[in-house]
């Protein structure tokens, strides 16, 4: 009997074995699956729903601050819609997926309930599927974001929220010992990461807060507090709000109503709220 602990294990052996060449155990009714799954994934993701372009609380999104979510309801951004080059992400993270549990299979793992519709205090949701029996959700990763997972520092620094997601998953399936199957989409390296139930949040007072800051007329509290650079008294956004579309919009009011300020340094962009001493380097106007 197969068990998620020795997953990774057991894939990396059946790969390995394709260099003493020992035929992947890949079936004709395996790479029909695959195939046929990849197919729905693509027309999914060329026909976008209606569901994606109106706000409600789902289980893709509710690991978020409530602040962030607030704004994607009451005050939806136009220009925050992904580009090109992220839609081409979307695509090819979809379909790696597919092969990933392609290769869960043929290592002798059961995959079940993929994209199982499921529903928690009526919040709704796909999840990825079960693996085992437990409930399993499939990432592809930049080598940073992996490392994330496979150094287990996901509690702590959870910006996409997932913890909360795969959290809600389980108390709908009523299972617990479930986690994240990552592929570093850079390296191929693959890892597990089960994270303990005490990094999990309690997921029904969770929904029910985030229910009532959407909904409220009054706009949350800042999702992270600014943070200082250096010691001239500088301050910047946290680092989890960089990649936030509403962070102008946040953070309005700062630098004595002048609002966020960028500059552009070689590797990144920093954004203050305070500016004591001006950064040599360019301002982004």
């Amino acid at each position: 009997m197969t068990c998620l602990n020795t997953l990774v294990e057991d894939i990396n052996k059946s790969l390995e074995g394709l260099s003493d060449g020992k035929p992947l155990n890949i079936t004709e009714e395996d790479l029909d699956l695959t195939l046929s799954r990849m197919k729905t994934s693509i027309l999914e993701w060329a026909n976008p729903s209606e569901r994606n372009k109106t706000f409600s609380l789902r289980m893709s999104n509710i690991g978020r601050p409530a602040r962030q979510l607030w704004f994607e309801k009451n005050k939806p951004l136009e220009n925050s819609k992904p580009n090109a080059a992220t839609q081409v992400k979307f695509l090819y993270g979809h379909v790696l997926e597919e092969i990933v549990l392609m290769l869960v299979r043929a290592a002798g793992h059961k995959v079940t309930d993929e994209q199982k519709e499921v529903d928690l205090d009526g919040i709704k949701g796909h999840m990825d599927c079960k693996i085992d029996g437990e409930v399993v959700d499939v990432k592809t990763a930049s080598k940073f974001a992996f490392n994330k997972f496979r150094n287990e520092r996901l509690d702590g620094d959870d910006p996409f929220g997932y913890l909360p997601q795969l959290a809600a998953y389980e108390k709908a399936e009523d299972t617990c010992k479930g986690g994240f199957l990552v592929i570093n989409k850079e390296g191929g390296d693959i890892c597990l990461y089960k994270p303990e139930d005490l990094s999990k949040p309690n997921i029904s007072t969770l929904i029910e807060s985030l229910k009532k800051a959407v909904d409220s007329k009054d706009l949350p509290a800042l999702c992270y507090e600014p943070e200082a650079v250096g010691r001239k008294g500088n301050i910047k956004i946290h680092k989890n709000c960089a990649y936030c579309p509403y962070k102008y919009e946040c953070f309005k009011d700062s630098n004595n109503g002048q609002g966020l300020r960028t500059f552009k340094y070689a590797t990144k962009l920093e954004y203050l709220t305070k500016v004591v001493v001006t950064p040599r380097v360019d301002e982004i106007l």
